[in-house]
């Protein structure tokens, strides 16, 4: 295997932005710095800040579409946090105090007939990823290639917000992973498990149009509605853009 990290990313606020990487340190039993360090909690939502909650509180890509156009950088010195998109000013806030700045400019691009954003919440010491203990997580790029290829268009690789991107394998390879132990860099993970999607990976990351049928494709030419995995630190260590990644 000469599989090689094309890309690191990272989304501080889950479902509202990205952010490129050129180096991240990854901790043990963590998630990576900054990803997901906040989540939009919805008007119905029961998440308060005290544990992780499902995905179903939050605002998100699934629900909303046009916020998959959203693009972020965090300023980490000062803990501030910059949102773009195509439809609205750059905002440039302070997520633990200014939560009724970031309300009133994401206010446009959620649809009136959604359950509309509350709040922001932060668990210490804990990303709100998707899944229920701290995940990185990892896409193959030839993967999707043989998406693109399959649906005749431009799929981004942003669609599936995925943490680390890597290049230099079969499609679908990934999978193969399951159980087993990766080096990156210095760091060492362990794969858990397939990351099963939803609704977000249909809109265009570029617009936040829903302009590709990415759950369809997966099962009727796949077989399953998979891409990516899940895994988990098992080892300290730091990484980078173009490092080797080792089947351990």
């Amino acid at each position: 295997m000469t599989a090689q990290v094309a890309a690191l990313w990272r989304h501080p606020i889950k479902g509202h932005g990205r952010e490129a990487l050129d180096t991240v340190t990854l901790t043990e039993g963590q998630t990576m710095p900054w990803d997901r360090r906040w989540a939009v909690a919805h008007e119905m939502s029961r998440a308060d800040g005290t544990e992780w909650v499902p995905c179903a509180n939050f605002s998100r890509g699934a629900k909303t579409g046009t916020l998959m156009a959203i693009s972020a950088s965090v300023d980490e010195q000062s803990g501030s946090v910059t949102l773009t998109h195509p439809d609205r000013p750059a905002l440039t806030f302070d997520p633990e105090r200014d939560q009724d700045t970031f309300l009133d400019w994401v206010r446009p691009l959620m649809p009136p007939d959604r359950a509309q954003s509350a709040r922001l919440v932060h668990v210490p010491g804990r990303g709100m990823t998707d899944s229920d203990y701290p995940s990185i997580s990892l896409i193959n790029l030839a993967s999707n290639d043989a998406m693109t290829d399959a649906m005749q268009q431009d799929i981004s690789p942003l669609r599936w917000r995925g943490n680390i991107h890597l290049a230099g394998l079969d499609a679908w390879a990934e999978f193969d992973w399951v159980g087993q132990t990766l080096r990156i860099g210095d760091a060492e993970l362990i794969v858990r498990e397939p990351i099963k999607r939803c609704l977000a990976t249909t809109a265009n990351p570029q617009t936040g149009e829903r302009d590709a049928d990415t759950l369809g494709t997966l099962n009727t030419r796949f077989g399953h509605q998979n891409f990516g995995i899940y895994a988990t630190v098992t080892r300290t260590g730091t990484l980078r853009v173009g490092d080797r990644v080792e089947l351990l």
